[in-house]
């Protein structure tokens, strides 16, 4: 969105980070809510929820001038009565020279569905506020009556503290971490593994007030130098945890010179977050216990951006008590936590959620295709969709990677595919038949002759066109 010129009172359509344009009012923001630095912004107060946000300038729209293309490429039901509680609100204003306030839409509560999905942030006095700007040039201040605790996202930049080891340990800088019920643990933590989704995560372990020491196998991320080895991270943390792209990789990590496995002793913990499959977590932690340490398995379902925004979901299985250890954590980087037993069962049950997503994705792109090749409208197609059982912000976002060709990765296509292959394998041990999979994998394994491996998942649109 350009930037225009605004005040006090104007009514806008406002746009944060990924989610789509909204209606909303610029109003005062509370006295102890402090503005963002950096580039100018307005606090907004959206029609149709109660939510409030700090929007850059560039990224709002004045309400009159642009209601017609809103409303044209905007749909859903609660989209429109948020529009509709605009034009009530105008209504009551009309003849009258007051500031009014806006008015709560009783009809508009919860998540909207279908491609207007997420835009709708409700935290509660026991849940943390999300930032989806990694770079905290804006937060969210939701309040539904009076909470409790008056929320504020951590805006300072990030302070480096060099180690005499040679890891580096991050913490955010003059912040006391006050976010609902969260309350950052004194344990040290060490995180091993800074790729699309580790990044993410680490983030929000400072933004909550974590100590944090990194270490990454390739290039440098998070503005942090690389430490030396793994093993001198897990020497000197309490809890490290790793993420990282495959069996061979976590394997590699722990079993390898100057690995995981040189700094582990008696009471400490290691939580292994890559996707791999039941016999690869089962013989890490085997070894782990073996030295001593504790154990945790704790996948994580999501991509980039939910990692950016805290926003993933942690699949847990292991040591009970570890997993209660690493309960801020997991507040941090993620919306909710599943414990599922004994080690083992959290890579399977991961593989089986990508297993259904990865061969969602490619019957999205072989129904786009076939539009295509039939003369129908892809963009219909997908505006159907999205009006039906099947909308989803998934569903939307991949199908805007295709007609827009935008690859960018998200969750890259040659993790997918490993981890079809490895959910085949699954089913292969238990007799247990996986045709859909096998079929998709097919799909990807064509996308990667294609040369799309790092490409988006939804680049397996083009092992159809090809």
């Amino acid at each position: 969105m350009a930037a225009v010129s605004l005040r006090l009172g104007d009514l806008v359509w406002g746009k944060l980070g990924r989610y789509p344009p909204w209606p909303g009012k610029i109003v005062n923001p509370p006295k102890d809510l402090k503005k963002p630095r950096g580039k100018k912004c307005f606090f907004v107060k959206f029609f149709g929820t109660e939510d409030h946000a700090w929007i850059k300038v560039e990224q709002l729209k004045p309400y009159h001038a642009h209601k017609e293309e809103m409303i044209k490429i905007n749909k859903g039901k609660r989209f429109q009565q948020a529009v509709d509680a605009v034009e009530e609100f105008l209504r009551r204003a009309k003849g009258k020279d007051q500031d009014l306030t806006i008015p709560e839409s009783s009809t508009v509560k919860g998540m909207m569905a279908g491609p207007m999905a997420a835009f709708k942030w409700q935290p509660t006095v026991s849940e943390p506020v999300k930032d989806a700007d990694p770079h905290f040039h804006h937060f969210l201040l939701s309040q539904t009556e009076k909470p409790a605790v008056c929320y504020q996202a951590i805006t300072k930049k990030l302070k480096i503290c060099e180690e005499e080891t040679g890891s580096t340990s991050i913490q955010a800088a003059d912040s006391t971490a006050v976010n609902g019920s969260i309350t950052p643990t004194d344990k040290k933590i060490g995180f091993l593994g800074l790729g699309l989704m580790g990044s993410g995560i680490v983030s929000n372990l400072l933004k909550m007030g974590h100590t944090v020491t990194v270490w990454n196998r390739t290039a440098e991320k998070e503005g942090a130098r690389l430490g030396r080895t793994p093993a001198e991270v897990v020497s000197t943390c309490d809890i490290t945890f790793a993420c990282v792209s495959d069996p061979k990789a976590a394997k590699d990590l722990v079993l390898g010179p100057s690995g995981v496995l040189q700094g582990i002793r008696p009471g400490k913990c290691y939580v292994d977050m890559s996707t791999v499959d039941a016999d690869t977590v089962t013989e890490l932690a085997q070894v782990i216990v073996s030295r001593g340490g504790r154990f945790l398995e704790a996948p994580v379902s999501g991509n980039q951006q939910l990692s950016n925004d805290g926003m993933l979901v942690i699949l847990a299985a292991g040591d009970r008590g570890l997993y209660e250890d690493c309960s801020s954590c997991f507040q941090a980087m993620g919306k909710t936590s599943f414990f599922l037993g004994e080690v083992g069962n959290a890579a399977k049950m991961m593989l089986i959620v990508n297993m259904v997503q990865g061969s969602f994705m490619a019957t999205i792109a072989e129904g786009l295709t076939l539009a295509q090749v039939t003369g129908q409208s892809q963009q219909t197609l997908l505006d159907i969709l999205n009006q039906g059982q099947l909308a989803s912000i998934f569903l939307d976002q991949k199908c805007q990677n295709i007609l827009q060709g935008n690859f960018k990765p998200d969750f890259y296509l040659k993790y997918i595919q490993k981890d079809l292959r490895l959910a085949i394998a699954l089913g292969d041990a238990v007799n247990h038949p996986t045709p859909m999979a096998a079929a998709a994998n097919e799909v990807y394994k064509r996308a990667k002759a294609l040369d799309q491996s790092d490409n988006d998942m939804s680049a397996v649109y083009r092992a159809y066109i090809h």
